[in-house]
């Protein structure tokens, strides 16, 4: 009996000591998302397994797991939902069922996932997608994109920006009854990446008639120069997203090639030709003083050009939209930027919330004091506030 006794204690105290993760103390529902962090470590721990046995690319393996939490295209009392393909591109397109005698808004959604999974039809983007047409009585376009590793930039960039060159088309505008002059584009993590780059590349396309009039990038990673930022270094092992994640997935976005990641890693990727894009990313003027207490600027040391060379990807302003310059930023449409103070892409939103300013551009920025990355759902209170605050200033400025 006594054996058993010591054996469960010793069970359950590994067990706690595995669900266990030190969060920050204004942290809601902390043991909700601790039981979530090691659902999601678990995961990751045995995709990884996977991968050094040779058994798949980990993040191949993560999107096929994931695949099982997508939803069929279903129709419901207020909206319209089908699955279709713009410019060869597959979208799922939500039109609200209720005759309008106005032509309605239209907001094009870029879903997240680190350019390596997740789809329109996804649980939460698809929720989020129909929560949105249906509070505003838009017409919601969430596209989808090649991933990674079977794909990487710019293959994400293009089908992205192809797809939405399709939806701005009169015609395509006039089938599905959008108002030409309310359109926004809005995206999550790395869709807000997608979404700020194709938005820049936008506005100075002459081919296209039709610009945007908002921009809402939820949680955006922007830059590739710099992962040594006050966000990095304070947000390092919270959840949902660590910098070591936050590195691969990077890298990986460019290539397979585990080169650039060990360079990444150490802050040693950047060529010294490339010296004069640090501007663009120098959090110690860029950053407000709340952001920059506590941490000391330290420039980044200089790598080998080879990389540079080889994946230049990571320099390229479509990968990293900080790094366009000021005359680029200063004819973009209104924004709304949402950071969370828990997050480590937090400093790369509050950044370019910062360059925008300076550049003239109409900017809202909310920061979330106990927010984390990736919890625009309704599955943790905080996570319903994101998206609220979302839609209600989409609903206010659209």
């Amino acid at each position: 009996m006594g054996r058993k006794v010591l054996l469960f204690l010793i069970v359950g105290l590994l067990g706690a000591w595995y669900l266990y993760t030190p969060l920050p103390a204004n942290t809601e529902q902390p043991w909700t998302l601790m039981s979530m962090e090691a659902c999601l470590k678990t995961g990751l721990n045995l995709m990884l397994l996977a991968e050094q046995l040779g058994i798949s690319h980990f993040m191949t393996i993560n999107n096929f797991f994931l695949s099982f939490l997508e939803t069929p295209p279903t129709s419901d009392e207020y909206l319209t939902v089908v699955d279709t393909t713009f410019h060869n591109i597959p979208v799922r397109v939500y039109v609200p069922k209720q005759k309008s005698k106005t032509l309605r808004r239209g907001i094009f959604f870029i879903h997240g996932g680190g350019w390596f999974f997740g789809s329109a039809a996804f649980s939460d983007f698809d929720n989020l997608s129909r929560q949105t047409a249906h509070r505003l009585d838009a017409v919601v376009i969430s596209t989808n994109y090649r991933l990674v590793p079977q794909h990487h930039f710019p293959a994400q960039f293009e089908d992205v920006y192809n797809s939405l060159r399709w939806f701005l088309s009169q015609d395509v505008l006039q089938e599905y009854g959008v108002d030409p002059k309310r359109i926004g584009v809005s995206g999550d993590s790395a869709g807000a990446n997608l979404a700020t780059a194709v938005v820049q590349q936008l506005q100075h396309d002459q081919d296209v008639k039709v610009k945007v009039k908002v921009q809402a990038l939820i949680v955006p990673a922007l830059q590739t120069l710099d992962f040594d930022l006050p966000s990095y270094r304070e947000n390092a092992h919270y959840p949902v997203l660590n910098r070591w994640l936050m590195v691969r997935v990077w890298s990986e976005y460019f290539t397979t090639d585990r080169s650039l990641e060990k360079a990444m890693s150490i802050n040693q990727h950047v060529p010294v030709h490339s010296a004069h894009l640090l501007q663009f990313v120098n959090w110690s003027s860029l950053l407000p003083e709340r952001f920059r207490k506590g941490h000391i600027h330290k420039k980044p040391t200089f790598g080998s050009s080879a990389l540079a060379n080889k994946y230049p990807g990571f320099l390229d302003v479509r990968a990293a939209p900080l790094l366009a310059n000021d005359t680029q930023l200063s004819d973009l449409p209104q924004t709304y930027v949402l950071t969370c103070q828990h997050d480590i892409l937090r400093d790369d939103g509050v950044m370019y919330v910062t360059r925008l300013r300076n550049a003239g551009v109409p900017v809202t920025h909310d920061h979330i004091e106990n927010g984390f990355h990736g919890f625009i759902s309704d599955r943790l209170k905080v996570g319903a506030r994101i998206q609220n605050q979302y839609i209600n200033w989409l609903s206010e400025n659209l």
